[in-house]
């Protein structure tokens, strides 16, 4: 979705031609992953964190295009509603001392943020969903004044001349008919990105697959949305309802256009087989022919990329035509916040599960228990219950996590991440863990002690996330 889109209204002419784009990029993709040595080089990390901007009473902030161009700085893009915008950190190569440069960078960019949205009248948070969000901040008016917005809007429409009906069931009941795809401004989250050869590609995308389930537990930080308490980890349940192109016409299709998946994948080939054979395009902007990118022959395949873009996987793959082309695993259920410190002790324990089981067999778990889990994780937090490889019957995902801590340690280190990097991150996991104090957790029970006031208890949120210190820290 970084790709530039120059306009929002495309015929079924173009439609057709995008089509047929598809299936020659995907033979290219075929040849290019059977090319020796493609993809092949240094583990590296990346990151996207979306922000929610807001006035200094809490409220949503429709200003990102001004804060934006205030900013001046190329690593921030806008997102689809006005009061949201994206950072897309700098990649990092994964040993040595990763999390240390990713916490400093989030720091920065989030400081640099809120100093533009200061010239706004505004301040910048990051959170999972935003509390004080209303139904009226959901209007054409709140989408941010961009083709590719306009046009996704109109894509999805084409596709699905329904209403949006979204059903959440929580502690509370939500149900809402909206027109359009704006309900997705609702969800920011926290994204990392794992550069990985496609040799490895089927074992890290199963086991991040895997990994998921109980880090999303310890990691909630959305909890409910438009006055509601709904699930631990409520942006899993919005986005996959308010962008779910299923409309009569394709009630037979197995999985939303935000899902999961269903099933241990065997290459990355499939996944974007599947990508293009499964989910209609609803952004048809075409490029040049046979474009390449720098001196080595390397097919940009520019709409296979904006098609993936517009299927929103929880694990997602990714195709880079940088740096001599390569694969990258992109694991998108994390929420944004509280704090840097948090969200990089969430990827270090993300990413060292993943590393840990990259060399298990995690194919012989059944997938429909990866699949439970996941769900019940951003149901229930840490009050899950979860299975896992090698246990009998299921288990507390806050005793879960606490024995996992010990096999992410081993993946970081398998991968070079230094002991002691390692360590400080997993100890930010393991306290929150200990404490029973996530995000969404400390969120229900400071609303709780303001009364209710939604505003009140965002203003506070800000108040302790600028001191940089974690969530289980954190008083009411």
């Amino acid at each position: 979705m970084g790709q530039r889109v120059d306009k929002d209204r495309y015929s079924e002419a173009e439609f057709a031609r995008f089509g047929e784009r598809l299936a020659e990029q995907l033979a290219r993709l075929h040849e290019l992953l059977a090319r020796p040595g493609f993809g092949t080089g240094p583990a590296t990390i990346g990151a996207e964190l979306e922000m929610f901007l807001i006035t200094p009473d809490g409220r949503p902030l429709p200003r990102n295009h001004e804060v934006r161009d205030a900013a001046a700085d190329d690593r921030l893009t806008l997102e689809l509603g006005r009061f949201n915008l994206e950072a897309n950190l700098t990649p990092l190569p994964l040993p040595g001392r990763p999390f240390t440069a990713l916490e400093r960078e989030v720091r920065e960019v989030i400081a640099k943020v809120d100093a533009a949205a200061a010239g706004q009248g505004g301040q910048a948070v990051a959170i999972g969903i935003l509390p004080t969000l209303g139904e009226l901040d959901f209007t054409h008016e709140t989408m941010s004044d961009e083709s590719r917005y306009r046009a996704l809007s109109r894509g999805m429409r084409r596709l699905r001349v329904e209403p949006f009906l979204v059903r959440i069931d929580g502690v509370e009941k939500l149900e809402l008919e909206v027109q359009g795809v704006i309900l997705e401004s609702a969800n920011t989250s926290w994204q990392i990105h794992l550069r990985t050869p496609p040799a490895d590609f089927a074992r890290v995308y199963n086991a991040a697959q895997l990994a998921m389930g109980p880090v999303l537990a310890v990691s909630g930080n959305s909890p409910g949305f438009l006055g509601r308490r709904l699930w631990e980890e409520t942006r899993i349940a919005l986005f996959e309802e308010s962008a779910d192109d299923r409309d009569l016409e394709r009630l037979g299709r197995r999985d939303r256009r935000v899902a999961f998946g269903s099933g241990w994948v065997s290459s990355a080939e499939d996944l974007f087989a599947a990508c293009v054979r499964d989910y209609e395009p609803i952004l048809p902007m075409t490029f040049h022919e046979d474009e390449a990118a720098g001196d080595e022959d390397v097919p940009r395949l520019d709409e296979l990329r904006l098609h993936q873009g517009t299927v929103w996987q929880w694990n997602r793959p990714v195709y880079d035509p940088g740096d001599g082309g390569h694969l990258r695993v992109e694991m998108r259920a994390l929420p944004a916040g509280p704090t840097p410190v948090d969200m990089v002790a969430n990827a270090a324990f993300l990413l060292g599960l993943t590393s840990a089981l990259a060399v298990e067999p995690v194919e012989e778990f059944p997938f429909a228990s990866a699949y439970r889990n996941f769900y019940r994780a951003a149901i229930n937090g840490l009050d899950a219950s979860l299975a896992w490889p090698g246990r009998e019957g299921e288990a507390p995902a806050v005793e879960l996590v606490k024995d996992l801590l010990p096999v992410a340690a081993a993946g970081l280190e398998r991968v070079g991440v230094e002991s002691g990097e390692a360590g400080r991150m997993l100890e930010i996991v393991r306290e929150r863990a200990m404490r029973r104090r996530t995000g969404s957790v400390w969120q229900r029970e400071a609303l709780a002690a303001a009364g209710g006031d939604a505003a009140r208890m965002v203003t506070r949120y800000r108040e302790l996330a600028l001191t940089g210190e974690p969530v289980h820290t954190w008083p009411r």
